[in-house]
């Protein structure tokens, strides 16, 4: 399944499937189903299972994905974290060496916006960079998961870019706290993709475009810390919860390392795809310019 929330034209914020051209209402029929894909995660040990004897339902309604506007798959997961230089191409193109151990930062969820939606540029920042990145949604409580475990706790899959300020990065001590967390700097999408879709999340394109011209093409295969170890490491340290989400790191290609250095600005396009989950399409748009805020 993919699962969506979306909003039609006037209206209240729904959860829904993509099925083809269309979106299943979930929310049309059955009255006890939440909006809220975090929410129905943490009510339901088998949330699959049971979303998907909603989707059946022939009393659902159904609307053309043209005619509804797709928000974030999820908005306020408990947390999101990202993983830094886990691509051996990206360490590599930067000149550094492989980590010992997976670099941990978090993103807040108030950076989060849906698949489509403007990106204000920052007006502190000249140096906004793309990333785009696998995220793995987890489906139930997870603590001290073995990697060999680790996948019965994942829900599924969605794809974002990890937007980063890198004039900031040695800013604030170095931390990555501040140049990863301005407005818009998570959009993510198009769907939730459970695990059943992507049976091989090692083997899967990764690919960013600014303006039309390819700029990242990389494949998951080069993470140097796969997803079960990562939630085997993370889990050993944090109580991993239904909703939350791991970036899982981006590959080569970014704009830092070009010659000379690219960064996005306003009026620039940018597709994200992740293969089996889908394309994402921000545009950025001045911070100024009011009629173009999603706060």
């Amino acid at each position: 399944m993919k699962l969506v929330q979306f909003m039609l034209n006037i209206g209240k914020i729904r959860l829904g499937v993509l099925d083809g051209d269309d979106v299943i209402d979930l929310n049309s029929h059955a009255n006890w189903v939440p909006i809220d894909l975090v929410r129905f995660l943490h009510e339901h040990d088998s949330a699959y299972e049971k979303l998907k004897e909603v989707a059946l339902d022939p009393q659902n309604k159904r609307y053309p994905l043209n005619k509804v506007h797709l928000l974030p798959p999820i908005k306020r997961p408990d947390k999101i974290l990202g993983i830094g230089l886990n691509y051996s191409d990206y360490c590599e193109e930067n000149k550094l060496a492989f980590p010992r151990e997976p670099i941990v930062f978090c993103k807040f969820a108030s950076t989060i916006i849906g698949p489509f939606d403007r990106i204000k540029h920052p007006l502190c920042s000249k140096a906004v960079d793309w990333e785009v990145e696998l995220v793995v949604v987890i489906g139930k409580v997870a603590r001290n998961v073995k990697a060999i475990d680790a996948f019965d706790y994942i829900f599924g899959y969605t794809a974002t870019q990890d937007l980063t300020a890198k004039d900031w990065m040695n800013k604030n001590g170095g931390q990555y706290l501040l140049c990863k967390n301005m407005d818009h700097f998570c959009p993510i999408g198009p769907a939730i993709v459970t695990k059943d879709e992507i049976p091989h999340p090692h083997n899967l394109s990764v690919k960013t475009w600014v303006n039309g011209v390819l700029k990242q093409n990389g494949n998951t295969r080069n993470m140097i810390f796969k997803i079960d170890q990562l939630i085997e490491h993370l889990s050993s340290v944090i109580t991993l919860l239904p909703g939350d989400l791991i970036c899982t790191g981006t590959p080569a290609g970014v704009g830092s390392t070009r010659d000379p250095p690219e960064y996005l600005q306003p009026g620039d396009v940018l597709e994200s795809e992740v293969e089996g989950v889908g394309r994402l399409r921000n545009t950025f748009t001045d911070f100024n310019d009011e009629k173009h805020l999603y706060l």
